[in-house]
């Protein structure tokens, strides 16, 4: 299976507007699961269809392996047709008046393959994605989820080199959509094919992708593994799109008790660094503490007022006021504590994100060993 290499890819609808894709590197690896997450407009889309060659580039150039399939500069520029790739749309785009075999059979009778390769092909994809019950049946007679399958399989049968998958799951609903993820990662495990998911359900990019590139405004924010896009966010931006309940971020420029807290805080810890325009806390990262606190603890301390409890199922959202700041916790414990209730709460001083005032990540450095902490070393705050 071949890589897809974009190489300052930028595309303009109109010259005078801003890019819809403004120069792109991006290096997606042989046999890989790469998802574009981003919001609606971000450019996520217009990437893939320029990849599928639906497309054609403004600037840069798009190689599927070694083979060059677009190029301005170069005046190259390869149909999709002739790219050797899957497409999976939202829209199953599925022929109403064919079978679920038909169907899949056809992208083979325009490759012109004979008749019991034909079938062959066919009993196999019908076994892999569990819809062999289906083949004589109609779109029509089909659920979403067993359509979308069918529309997988179209494009599995005629064995892509890469398959490209634009929002496919947006349709379906939740349960149909759980399963449909465990159905693309089984298929990219058992089949190794590159793929390329575009969405804007960020737990979908997370669940499904071996690397993620963020994307807003037609530009690159961040590309790295679930994890590194969850721990580290290069920027603001990731850190507030990527998470829910989305992280919380307190302004130090803003004068407020919370922040003049932090800042002292910061200093305190060896986390402060000149440029530092706002810190930002995971909610599930906050910890109420069952009593009262121990002021030689090295981490941030604060007191605070419990405004409301969200239950989501199997977890609770608990919004906290800090002396006039609003702060969301998420834990999966069965909250024990009313509305109105006042708590400790404790964060680590390494799950405090720093942003300077261009949104850009600070990675501040960390002291080998915290610094003891006599008790009036952190100024502790009292409920507003």
């Amino acid at each position: 299976m071949p890589d897809i290499a974009l190489h300052h890819v930028s595309k303009r609808y109109d010259p005078g507007a801003a890019p819809a894709v403004a120069d792109l590197d991006l290096l997606i690896e042989e046999g890989e699961f790469m998802c574009l997450l981003g919001p609606s407009g971000c450019g996520k889309s217009t990437t893939l269809r320029l990849i599928a060659g639906l497309e054609s580039l403004s600037e840069g150039e798009i190689r599927l392996g070694d083979r060059l399939v677009d190029s301005r500069a170069r005046g190259c520029f390869v149909p999709a047709e002739q790219r050797n790739l899957g497409l999976v749309f939202q829209s199953y785009a599925l022929w109403p008046h064919l079978t679920v075999a038909q169907n899949i059979e056809f992208g083979l009778k325009l490759r012109k393959q004979d008749a019991p390769r034909r079938r062959a092909t066919l009993d196999q994809v019908l076994q892999t994605l569990g819809i062999e019950a289906y083949r004589h049946r109609y779109p029509a007679q089909l659920s979403g989820g067993q359509q979308q399958r069918v529309a997988l399989a179209r494009m599995l049968a005629v064995q892509p080199e890469i398959l490209l998958l634009d929002e496919p799951l947006s349709n379906l609903d939740a349960r149909l959509r759980l399963e449909m993820r465990t159905e693309l990662k089984r298929i990219h495990r058992q089949l190794g094919t590159t793929m390329l998911f575009v969405t804007h359900d960020q737990w979908e990019a997370m669940a499904l992708a071996t690397r993620i590139a963020v994307m807003k405004d037609g530009q690159l924010q961040q590309l790295g593994t679930p994890h590194e896009i969850y721990e580290t966010p290069a920027n603001r931006f990731v850190a507030e799109f990527v998470g829910t309940p989305p992280i919380n971020l307190v302004e130090l420029s803003l004068p407020s008790p919370l922040a003049s807290q932090l800042t002292r805080y910061l200093g305190t810890c060896g986390r402060w660094q000149p440029g530092i325009e706002a810190v930002g806390i995971r909610p599930e990262r906050i910890q109420v503490l069952g009593g009262e606190p121990d002021l030689a603890d090295p981490a941030l301390l604060l007191s605070a007022h419990l405004t409301s409890l969200l239950p989501t199922g199997g977890s609770w959202i608990l919004e906290l006021t800090v002396a006039g700041d609003r702060l969301h916790l998420c834990t999966q414990t069965p909250p024990s504590w009313a509305e109105g209730a006042s708590l400790w709460l404790r964060v680590r001083a390494e799950d405090l994100h720093l942003f300077d005032s261009q949104g850009r990540r600070l990675a501040a450095p960390r002291p080998a060993a915290p610094t003891p902490r006599t008790p009036c070393s952190q100024p502790v705050m009292e409920i507003a």
